[in-house]
This record gives structure tokens, C-alpha cells and sequence, in this order.
């Protein structure tokens, strides 16, 4: 067995204040009195309050909106575990660049700012406008044969995440989504929420790009050589740090992520998780920061079968289930406008007594 070593001590965990109860019975309160039946509009009136918890005295500021696309390459796809070749991650960078992709068309069409952030892809971007370069290294190391990243790797890719998350805030963004690109990360994130979640391998990996059987049960073999390299029988009985697993098995577009909802938690801003890749690190950052919980949203119900267990772990039940599986933050964009919806009924409707309405009786 080869136990991952403990992490050295260079990544600062931002503290995360907890959404405010007052604010919370304040939001419930004023929805009950609204000119509907109590509780009618549903899980639109759960989306409100959260809101509103997160939000506070800014309650009534228009929702400002943007989505993040982290982009990284993963030394495991020399084992054959995506359908897909290393290059096309270089190659759907460019695409959102030239904004042909279906994140490009949602984020249009829904007024949310997209920004595409090199951490590792396996290729340069010198001189390409549009894309922010903050690239750790070219792709992470093969996790099959050594830890995806070093300990000073893992801290200056979680860092870029939580620049960037100041960044959110000095532009007056409320609500940001989280989204990826990256061939071979469906099995950074296996990994991860085995690890996490101490489900089996062959129950939370699913096809990513759309693996045949065969292939399928090759990359289930592969996470499991992988696990079994590096953490043995220590998943089955002291459960392992989450930013051990996130430099063993992780992506750096993963690390990222987990810092980007880390610091914009911190920051007051209500964060929206997008599928599979995403929600492992969402669940790595609840699992170093548990107040980060009450700052999330999930987007959608991916089709990967890991994605289910994660959402189990964190607690949240998603806002869509469209049977998507593509990733680049569309299904975290897709659901804003609902978000959106829950705050625009929480402040234009009227209440009984504003708009002469009777209420109820006991």
C-alpha cells in the first residue's frame, strides 16, 4: 500500500460565515403573506429563502450573473478511460473562445458573464484573447503511477480558484455557476466520490464521454487500481482529508473549483454547481468547510451515476433534471433563471394586506 503522505501545510482555508437564521425566518415569514396560498409556489419559495439568507439587506439588488469555466488536462487518459482524445479539451477551449459551444449560447441567452480559465490544458494559449491564463501546469501527472499533483501544484491551482472568487465580488456578482472542461476528469471525479461517499467504484462510475461496456468496465478497473495504489484498505477505515484525495486523485481545474466556492462563499455570493465534475468539488470543499453547504445550488441532476451520491453527501436536491451529462457549467446557467424567478416573485408580489386581499381562515 501506498499511502498518500499528509499534505503540507500551504493552503489557507478561507472561513466561511454562516447564512443568517434571522434572515432566513425574516424571508419565510414575508412569503407567507404573499397573495398565494402558503407554501404554493414550492421549492421556489425554498430558493427565496436561501436567497435572502445568503443575501441579506441586498435581497432587492437584481441577481448580476456569471459562470466560470475551469479547464485542465488529466494524465489518467493514457489508460484509455475517455472516449474522447486529450487534444479536444485545447480544442473546446478555442470553441468557447470563438463562441460556438452550448455554454456559449445558454450564457447569451440568459445574461450571465462566461469566463474560461486555463489551469492545465495540455497545450499553450499564448496570445489567444478571451481566456484567462492561469495555467498550473500542462495537464496533472498520471494518477495510476504517482499523485495527480504535488502539494505546491494542488495549492497554486486551489489559489487560482480563490482569486478569482475576489474578483467575483469586486465586480458586483451575486450568483456565480461553476462549470469545466476537461478529457478524463469523469474519473478524477469517480474517484473522488468513492473516496468521499465509501460507494463503490462500480456503482458511481458512469460512461462521461459516452463509453461502450467494454470500455466502461476498464475505466472501473482503472480507479480502482488507482484507489487501491494509494489509499489501500484506508478508505474503508479511516477516511482520508479531502485535500489529500483532491492532490492524489483530483484535476486542477477540480482544485480550482473547490477554491473558487470556498472564497466565493466566503464573499457572500450564492454559488450554482453544474453536474458530476463540478459537485466532487463542491463536496471536497464541504468536506474541508461543511458552512460552505448553505451557500450552494444545484443546478441539475446529471446522468452520471456519481453525481447522485454526491448530492446525497452534500445534502441538495437539484433544481432541473433534464438527463444532461455535457458539463461546461450549461446545466448550473440553465437553472439561474429559476433562481432568478424565486427572488423577482420574493420582491415584486404583493401581500394580502398591500393589495386588499383576504387571507385564509384558521
Amino acid at each position: 500500500m501506498n499511502t498518500p503522505r499528509q499534505l503540507v501545510n500551504s493552503i489557507v482555508l478561507p472561513a466561511i460565515e454562516p447564512t443568517s437564521p434571522q434572515w432566513l425566518s425574516k424571508a419565510r415569514a414575508h412569503l407567507d403573506v404573499l397573495t398565494k396560498p402558503l407554501g404554493s409556489l414550492g421549492r421556489l419559495e425554498d430558493f427565496a429563502a436561501q436567497m435572502v439568507s445568503i443575501r441579506r439587506q441586498d435581497y432587492a439588488v437584481p441577481l448580476r450573473k456569471a459562470v466560470y469555466v475551469f479547464a485542465a488536462d488529466h494524465g489518467i487518459t493514457a489508460e484509455g478511460v475517455s472516449a474522447y482524445p486529450s487534444e479536444v479539451t485545447r480544442q473546446m477551449v478555442l470553441n468557447f473562445i470563438s463562441h460556438g459551444a452550448a455554454i456559449n449560447v445558454l450564457a447569451k441567452l440568459h445574461n450571465v458573464d462566461l469566463n474560461v480559465v486555463d489551469v492545465g490544458v495540455d497545450s499553450e494559449f499564448d496570445g489567444i484573447d478571451g481566456l484567462l491564463h492561469r495555467k498550473v501546469r500542462l495537464g496533472t501527472r498520471n494518477m495510476l503511477h504517482e499523485p495527480a499533483m504535488s502539494s505546491e501544484e494542488l495549492t497554486e491551482a486551489f489559489n487560482v480558484g480563490l482569486n478569482l472568487a475576489n474578483d467575483v465580488k469586486a465586480q458586483g456578482y451575486s450568483t456565480v455557476a461553476v462549470g469545466e472542461m476537461g478529457i478524463g476528469n469523469t474519473t478524477a471525479a469517480s474517484a473522488i466520490t468513492s473516496l468521499l461517499t465509501h460507494k463503490p467504484v462500480d456503482l458511481i462510475t458512469g460512461r462521461g464521454t459516452g463509453l461502450n461496456s467494454e470500455a466502461l468496465k476498464h475505466k472501473r478497473q482503472v480507479i480502482e487500481a488507482v484507489l487501491k495504489k494509494h489509499f489501500g484498505d484506508l478508505r474503508k477505515n479511516t477516511p482520508a482529508k479531502p485535500l489529500d484525495i483532491l492532490r492524489t486523485v483530483g484535476g486542477l481545474e477540480i482544485a480550482a473549483m473547490t477554491g473558487f466556492i470556498l472564497g466565493a462563499a466566503q464573499r457572500g455570493v450564492a454559488v450554482v454547481v453544474d453536474g458530476f465534475i463540478s459537485t466532487a468539488a463542491a463536496a471536497i470543499a464541504f468536506a474541508a468547510v461543511p458552512q460552505v453547504r448553505d451557500y450552494l445550488f444545484a443546478g441539475h441532476q446529471s446522468e452520471e451515476p456519481g453525481h447522485q451520491a454526491l448530492l446525497e453527501y452534500l445534502g441538495l436536491k437539484p433544481i432541473l433534471a433534464l438527463n444532461m451529462r455535457l458539463g461546461e457549467g450549461t446545466g448550473a446557467v440553465l437553472a439561474m433563471p429559476i433562481l432568478e424567478s424565486a427572488m423577482c416573485l420574493y420582491n415584486q408580489m404583493a401581500t394580502f394586506e398591500s393589495a386588499g386581499v383576504s387571507e385564509a381562515k384558521d
